[in-house]
């Protein structure tokens, strides 16, 4: 089996996250905050431990720090979260965003609590910011926009938009899905909130997601319950992260992703990025001589080690599945981002999405390679 699906979820994941994993499991199954025993106690600190991690990570206090359980969840905290406390509002999106961004504002929309504008990439980063900046307006609020794109991998100019967000007095909300680990962007770049998940670039378990917010702009909850604070108060508490995490966190999933964090600053960013990009170099070099490939990349534009394409007339389905029978594993169809794909004109069909790991060889991309120059129409 070879993997290139790492943009949906790393796999393999680290070592000593499995055993973390398993450790958590064994030694660490009280509810952490919820009693006052020795165990609950050890099992809250390792919890803290993690949060500790994540703060420092993306340059966060630890307790505007929160826990979901993907990044989706994440960002549906900040943007309704940001939104109900500023009344009804103007929000700038762009048209790389995936459903996780998309879908909140339009149900927000169709709710009549905010209006949006969405801002054309076109081929540049400044011809992106020129967009942005043209479509503010006096109630503009809330800017969220993805810190690189889920579906070609391109990155955007987030520290620049950031300035002109500081301008204006918007929240900044920057969907970090496929750059937390492989960017090295935090709060002190100028972003109001970050959400990431924890179990793609920082190598932790599926059911992790971070939220960490500068504590600007007031959020508010979405689900209320037990949190293990105020017990006796019929309201849900006003301070994070508590206010964010009601009911039982995904504790053993939390507590392995320390150690992905740990893997991740062990690698180095620049080198795991390196790694990544090299083996997208390589790819893109050996398929862009074939006359029925199709690369989903612009002249002038950085990418994410992540790279779209296609083969003329063939349904990505048919292809994925046909290197799926092979034992090669990579993600067909739209990817949950029919905003990028209709701005890449894919088609019908979507598009294939190569992308590598740290834990994937150039023997590999050789292989994916030739199982490629054999399918046959």
């Amino acid at each position: 089996m070879i993997y290139f699906d790492n943009a949906a979820t790393t796999y393999p994941k680290p070592m000593t996250v499995v055993r973390e994993t398993e450790r958590a499991l064994l030694d660490y199954g009280a509810n952490p905050g919820r009693a006052g025993h020795r165990l609950s106690a050890l099992t809250s600190m390792k919890v803290y431990e993690t949060r500790e991690k994540c703060a420092a990570f993306f340059g966060a206090e630890t307790e505007n720090t929160v826990f979901t359980l993907n990044c989706t969840e994440a960002l549906n905290f900040a943007i309704k979260g940001v939104t109900e406390k500023t009344g009804f509002c103007h929000v700038i999106t762009t048209d790389l965003e995936h459903n996780s961004v998309i879908r909140p504002l339009e149900r927000l929309r169709q709710q009549h609590r905010i209006i949006y504008s969405i801002a054309r990439s076109g081929d540049s980063d400044g011809e992106l910011l020129s967009n942005i900046s043209s479509l503010i307006k006096s109630n503009t609020r809330v800017i969220v926009m993805t810190a690189g794109c889920n579906v070609d991998g391109r990155i955007t100019p987030v520290k620049r938009v950031a300035e002109l967000a500081k301008k204006h007095g918007i929240c900044l909300i920057v969907d970090m899905a496929q750059a937390s680990g492989i960017l090295s962007l935090t709060l002190k770049d100028g972003i109001s909130i970050i959400c990431a998940p924890g179990h793609k670039g920082l190598y932790g378990p599926m059911g992790t997601g971070i939220l960490c917010t500068d504590g600007k702009y007031p959020l508010s909850s979405l689900i209320e319950g037990g949190t293990g604070s105020q017990s006796l108060d019929i309201n849900q508490p006003s301070f994070l992260p508590d206010m964010l995490e009601s009911g039982t966190i995904n504790t053993s999933g939390v507590i392995a992703l320390s150690k992905g964090i740990d893997f991740v600053n062990s690698k180095g960013m620049d080198n795991i990025r390196s790694h990544e990009n090299a083996l997208c170099n390589l790819f893109i070099s050996k398929m862009s001589d074939k006359e029925n490939v199709i690369i989903y990349r612009s002249k002038g534009i950085s990418y994410l080690p992540v790279v779209a394409f296609n083969l003329k007339g063939e349904d990505s389905s048919r292809v994925a599945q046909y290197l799926s029978d092979r034992g090669i594993y990579l993600r067909a169809g739209f990817h949950c981002n029919f905003l990028a794909h209709r701005k890449l004109t894919t088609g019908t069909g979507g598009a294939l999405r190569f992308a590598p790991s740290v834990f994937n060889s150039k023997a590999d991309v050789l292989k994916l390679i030739t199982i490629i120059s054999d399918f046959k129409h």
